[in-house]
């Protein structure tokens, strides 16, 4: 289960994104989580997701 808390989410999908998967998509199967809503919660403390740099800037 992902974190509730934007902040906590950001740090965490970061991290896996840096340390484990290679891309947002690979991340979304691993833990079963929606790709758009996962963007659409990050949006909405002013962050995007960044293909070039697999990360949330």
């Amino acid at each position: 289960m992902l974190p509730r808390d934007p902040v906590i989410l950001l740090s965490y999908v970061n991290t896996k994104l840096r340390d484990r998967d290679a891309s947002l998509a690979i991340f979304c199967e691993e833990e079963d989580a929606d790709e758009s809503a996962l963007c659409a919660a990050l949006a909405e403390i002013g962050y995007r997701y960044d293909a070039e740099q697999n990360r949330f800037v």
